[in-house]
């Protein structure tokens, strides 16, 4: 498969029981970023497609269950190997159709490989426990998948944040009905789909249906899915934990952050300043884990904010298909608005503009923002753009109580030469993912990955949270005969 194929590929279709279908909704363009152009187009999937495509599933679940574990396990090293065998091709298209840099593209590629090859041993792990229990009666604690598990996903990682949730599903024994974000299809969906049609799963097991919110909405209420992983922003995944509550749906919640990296004085300023322009500018500040607060002790702001215009003077924007850059475009107009927006308002309230603030077209040049206090609005919300907001401190304490002064609890990182002071610091922190001398972007695949607060309802994903995260337990006694009972 060349690039070619993969960008003249007609994807106004959904993946629907194995065979690429056209759905019933309205055909609309998938824009890239990055050009402004359309880079393809989808139909967009109906509530009537999520239903239909939730039978078919349901159907295909059980003979799922009966294939022979190894087998199993065979098709995700297949799948793995189809990533490696195409991965220059899907991450210039994941560029393309997310506006991040082509090592971005890079990454998404090997972890998804990584993700399907845990899947694969995932599908031949024990997946019960045997209970002590009386004399002449065996007791088994098991683990059964809950049918059908619907997955939402957003346009930031689309490919990432889509298979960490399909792969193990379906390793431990699901189907799946999975809604893209219509701006990111191919990436948070269809490039699974040419994968796994490759490495022969079974036909019906996997469906891919891009579409808006009517569809979202009937993912959280399909009689068949048994249990919703949603990724996105804290607004819409309250809707989803709504939905999913009110028709008693297990749900999983990867939301909005909006994460402190701590900086104490005795830090090395220069490596705190590349963590600091990581964390805050790593795909244009598109990540739920940024930094997206800079708490720095007042001794060292000033000295260590300059070290920080600079860099982000000298990191270069542009078309990161085309050029050698470090930052691309925000995916939509609407997203820049509201970064360009929150920017502006924060300097009114007294906040210093210390580099950027501008753009052309989708591109938002590295922004620095010192000065800024609690109460305005790069404080207290998730910019999901390239700012750096440098707020001062000047005890330990004060530091602890900003980073918890937030609705959310995603991520946390503090950076000190004294590795038990920052632990210290560290251990009172509210988040679900914390670092020691590094800054708050991280994730390996094989760690529990989930916040608290409103970044989500404390059901992690990854690692050795899944079998937890996709099936439930059902208990199991055997006698060899049955006994009478004194009644």
């Amino acid at each position: 498969m060349s690039t070619d194929v993969l960008l003249s590929k007609p994807w106004n279709n959904a993946f629907f029981n194995g065979d690429w279908v056209e759905a019933s909704g309205n055909c609309v363009p998938v824009i890239e970023p990055a050009t402004g152009d359309s880079l393809s187009s989808i139909v967009l999937a109906t509530a009537d497609d999520i239903y239909h495509a939730s039978k078919e599933a349901a159907a295909a679940q059980k003979t799922w269950l009966s294939m022979p574990p190894r087998e199993r396990s065979a098709i995700f090293y297949r799948a793995a190997d189809y990533f490696d065998e195409h991965a220059e091709e899907f991450a210039m298209y994941i560029a393309r159709e997310t506006g991040g840099i082509f090592q971005k593209g890079q990454h998404e590629v090997r972890e998804a490989a990584t993700i399907l090859r845990l899947a694969a041993h995932m599908a031949l792990e024990p997946n019960g426990l045997t209970l002590p229990t009386t004399a002449g009666r065996t007791s088994v604690a098991k683990r059964i998948p809950h049918g059908v598990i619907g997955v939402i996903s957003p346009f930031n990682f689309p490919l990432i944040l889509s298979i960490r949730s399909i792969a193990p599903a379906l390793a431990t024994g699901n189907a799946i009905v999975t809604k893209p974000d219509p701006q990111t299809p191919v990436t948070g969906g269809f490039m699974l789909a040419l994968a796994f049609e490759a490495a022969g799963l079974p036909k019906g097991l996997y469906q891919v249906l891009p579409g808006a919110v009517e569809a979202g909405e009937a993912v959280c209420s399909a009689p068949e899915i048994g249990m919703v992983a949603f990724t996105g922003s804290t607004a819409a995944g309250r809707k989803v934990g709504e939905a999913c509550g009110r028709n008693l749906k297990k749900v999983s919640l990867e939301l909005g952050g909006k994460s402190s990296l701590i900086i104490l004085e005795d830090a090395d300023l220069d490596v705190a300043a590349s963590n600091i322009a990581w964390g805050a500018y790593f795909h244009q500040g598109q990540i739920c884990m940024a930094s997206g607060r800079i708490l720095v002790q007042e001794s060292v702001a000033k000295a260590l904010t300059a070290k920080i215009v600079e860099k982000a003077q000298h990191l270069p924007v542009g078309n990161p298909t085309t050029k050698q850059v470090a930052l691309g475009p925000l995916i939509n107009e609407t997203q820049l608005q509201k970064v360009d927006s929150i920017i502006k308002d924060t300097v009114a309230a007294g906040a210093t503009l210390e580099v950027g603030g501008t753009y052309e077209g989708l591109f938002y040049s590295p922004t620095v923002l010192s000065g800024v206090k609690p109460g305005m609005r790069s404080f207290e919300e998730e910019i999901f753009g390239p700012v750096a907001n440098i707020v001062s401190f000047s005890t330990d304490e004060e530091a602890i109580e900003m980073a918890n002064n937030t609705e959310y609890g995603l991520s946390g990182a503090v950076i000190s030469a004294n590795v038990s002071r920052a632990q210290k610091i560290a251990s009172q922190l509210h988040v679900g993912l914390l670092h020691i001398n590094d800054q708050t972007v991280n994730d390996e695949c094989i760690n529990p990955f989930g916040g608290c607060g409103n970044s989500g309802n404390g059901n992690a994903v990854g690692g050795p949270s899944d079998w937890d995260t996709y099936t439930h337990w059902q208990w199991m006694t055997v006698k060899e005969q049955a006994t009478a009972y004194p009644f």
